[in-house]
């Protein structure tokens, strides 16, 4: 039986009896679900099972994160076997094997030249060490007034103060706005319905989009810019692809004028696009990127910065005797999630699971795009194995129409994400055709049903 094929065990619950007050919910609308809470109890391979003993499918990786399906056992395993070994190593001053391990590991499938790796725990802790790095670095080379960062519109960075700075989801900074990090702009997003819609892969029209770059340098001086961040593929925003051409005309442009360049892999790292990493699968290599999510297939937090060798050597070799850099985490490197993250990538590795994903691409891409005609589908984008199927929105009521299409796709045994008003769909690499067909058909025999 395939690993995928396998279901999730109905543990004991105590679902229906446990208070849900206590608990104050991240990105969720806490009096709704606690009105009418949707429960998980269990996971494995492709499936999660509910509290009240209901098998779904996982369209959705988790949050973009369980790459290699749930509950695997070499990855409990390891786990196990290390909290019984050691629980816990301060990183400040002390180290552990673990930790060295993982990063020459993860350093071996980097783009080349990026070879230095700085542990915290998630995404968001991830953004906030690149941009520390990034002021480090050119406070280390002499250019301190280089303190600018450029994101972009739409675009998600997590959730610390430096990460939701750069990033341009709005309805993620609003309530925070008055308290922002100074020195930051943003340049537009590269989403063109009017002449991208239905886009195969990578759509034809928007490098020139790119150019807005240079507006920026144009506007403040190159020489204050600190670095420029970006998802080379958006996930969180709602799937948007980047035109062909563009992400090549960021890196002539970050070139031509210095700019730091920050791929944001926290989605798009360890085989979501059927390479390693979208730098791997675009051929074209930023100065950092930022992981975390597949990086243990979820099973215990951690994140990282991925550095270029010369990042590191100018910060290291500028400072003083002593600490070099006065940045990191109480977890960083924890052992448990070093543990994981070896354990995982040795899974990659030997079940192929980024070349499964590249296999998969032309049946996922066919699959999606299937979904064109079906009610309110105005666009579907795709790439890898990412799907975005972005709905037209209900008059008066954004992202309704959504949000109502997740909740009866879980109903009928199927996980998908909503986002504004896309529909986003990120399975495990491990998933067979059959169940790429369940989970599309959910969707399209929902969408029949939602007004």
């Amino acid at each position: 039986m395939a690993i995928s094929d396998t279901r999730a065990a109905t543990p004991p619950s105590q679902a229906s009896s446990q208070s849900l007050e206590e608990l104050w919910m991240p990105f969720t609308a806490n009096r709704a679900f606690k009105a009418k809470p949707r429960m998980l109890v269990a996971a494995k391979g492709m499936y999660y099972t509910t509290a009240d003993g209901r098998q779904v499918i996982d369209g959705t990786s988790g949050l973009w994160c369980v790459n290699a399906g749930h509950c695997r056992d070499e990855i409990v395993d390891a786990i196990r076997e290390q909290a019984g070994t050691m629980d816990y190593a301060p990183p400040f001053q002390m180290g552990h094997p673990l930790a060295f391990a993982l990063a020459e590991e993860v350093v071996k499938i980097l783009p080349r030249d990026i070879d230095h790796v700085f542990f915290g725990n998630s995404g968001s802790e991830a953004v906030d060490t690149a941009l520390k790095i990034a002021l480090a670095y050119w406070q280390a080379k002499g250019q301190p007034q280089r303190t600018r960062f450029i994101g972009r519109s739409r675009g998600y960075h997590g959730v610390g103060f430096g990460g939701v700075a750069v990033g341009g989801i709005e309805a993620n900074r609003k309530q925070f706005a008055a308290n922002m990090l100074p020195l930051v702009d943003h340049v537009p997003h590269t989403h063109d319905l009017s002449r991208n819609a239905f886009s195969r892969g990578m759509p034809a029209h928007g490098a020139e989009i790119a150019d807005s770059l240079e507006a920026m340098v144009t506007k403040y001086g190159a020489d204050t810019i600190a670095a420029f961040i970006i998802e080379p593929v958006a996930g969180s925003t709602g799937v948007l692809i980047p035109p062909k051409g563009y992400l090549e005309r960021i890196r002539q442009i970050c070139d031509k004028h210095g700019i730091l360049l920050i791929f944001d892999e926290v989605i798009t790292g360890f085989g979501r696009l059927g390479s390693a990493f979208a730098a791997t699968k675009f051929n074209v290599t930023p100065d950092m990127m930022t992981v975390a999510k597949g990086i243990t297939n979820a099973a215990v937090p951690m994140g990282a910065v991925c550095v270029r060798g010369d990042i590191y050597d100018t910060v290291i070799n500028a400072a003083a005797a002593g600490i070099e850099l006065f940045h990191g985490y109480t977890y960083s490197g924890h052992p448990l999630a070093a543990a994981a993250g070896l354990a995982t990538l040795a899974l990659y590795k030997s079940e192929g699971l980024f070349e499964r994903a590249a296999s998969l691409e032309s049946y996922w891409e066919d699959a999606i795009h299937s979904l064109k005609g079906s009610p309110h589908v105005i666009d579907l984008r795709n790439i890898g194995l990412v799907g975005g199927i972005e709905l037209e929105p209900r008059p008066g009521a954004p992202a309704a129409r959504a949000f109502e299409t997740f909740l009866k796709c879980f109903e009928a045994g199927v996980m998908v994400r909503s986002t504004g008003d896309t529909l986003a769909v990120s399975p495990p690499l491990i998933i067979e055709k059959s169940q790429i067909d369940q989970i599309v058909s959910t969707i399209a025999s929902t969408l029949r049903t939602v007004a």
